[in-house]
């Protein structure tokens, strides 16, 4: 018997199953992304520009905005950091405990990020594990910025390595053993071998990992305190602001979230584009 092949090129669906598929996806597309952002940027303009730039400019919103970046701005080096050395260490050698690093890699994405908060109140908390040892040497880590840095450091650290793991491992090690042989040393096969052939891979990481930085709640609210003002980000103020009846404040605040998505889809579209045309592996 004859088996028909799928991939013939004379093999097409309908055209009537590509129109159904195709409505489908634009609907989804439509009620999931389109409708949600439309409506903040609705309501964040609801009542003119005039007042969107007043809740903008309010002192609580803007020490958001600045304790947001500074998040953002310790947490993303340290993951680039980390993601570098993990993706090395994991695609270039084997060792024991290699597949015990994969697993805690990955051990953020499996774990809600609210347990995650709470764990770090069960090590730092006033009756956790080292709570009273940082309480008798004055050390707040808790409802403070170093909080909600190992807070955000811990939610977004598989970003960079989950992007150059497989990069990594898919490229082996052939090009860095002809360099050490040539009389490169270790820095300079990793500055004009190893980092070039990555380069794409792990600025998508890095992006992902700022925009997941920027918007991160469920760790965050755990272990900040919600101190106006002093410990609020960006995601936590717009909470508040919409627990309070304030809504146009609310939505103006999460109209600079949306901002920030917007830009990160993108900054993202654009590396790709670079990436394919220098003929490098899409991220």
């Amino acid at each position: 018997m004859a088996r028909t092949n799928s991939s013939h090129p004379g093999l097409r669906p309908p055209r009537l199953v590509n129109l159904a598929i195709g409505v489908l996806a634009l609907g989804f597309l439509l009620l999931a992304l389109v409708v949600p952002l439309a409506a903040v940027f609705t309501e964040a303009l609801r009542q003119g520009l005039g007042v969107w730039w007043a809740s903008i400019r309010d002192p609580d919103a803007l020490a958001a905005v600045r304790l947001t970046l500074l998040v953002a701005a310790i947490a993303v080096p340290l993951n680039l950091a980390f993601g570098l050395t993990a993706s090395w260490a994991l695609a270039k050698f084997r060792f024991a405990g290699r597949s015990l690093l994969i697993a805690l890699i990955d051990l953020p994405v499996a774990v809600s990020p609210v347990v995650s908060g709470l764990v770090f109140v069960l090590l730092f908390g006033a009756q956790g594990w080292l709570g009273p040892w940082l309480a008798r040497h004055d050390v707040r880590i808790l409802f403070a910025v170093p909080g909600i840095v190992l807070a955000t450091v811990f939610v977004t650290f598989p970003y960079v390595a989950r992007e150059l793991i497989p990069l990594m491992t898919e490229q082996g090690t052939e090009e860095e053993q002809a360099a050490l042989t040539l009389g490169a040393s270790g820095w300079q096969t990793f500055r004009r071998v190893t980092l070039p052939n990555i380069k794409w891979g792990l600025l998508h990481g890095v992006i992902l990992c700022n925009a997941r930085a920027m918007g991160e709640f469920g760790a965050v609210s755990v272990v900040s305190g919600h101190i106006r003002g002093l410990t609020n980000t960006l995601p936590l103020q717009v909470e508040i602001l919409y627990n309070e009846y304030n809504f146009v404040a609310a939505f103006a605040t999460a109209s600079l979230l949306a901002g920030l998505a917007l830009a990160t889809l993108a900054l993202k579209r654009l590396v790709a584009g670079r990436a394919e045309r220098q003929g490098g592996p899409l991220p």
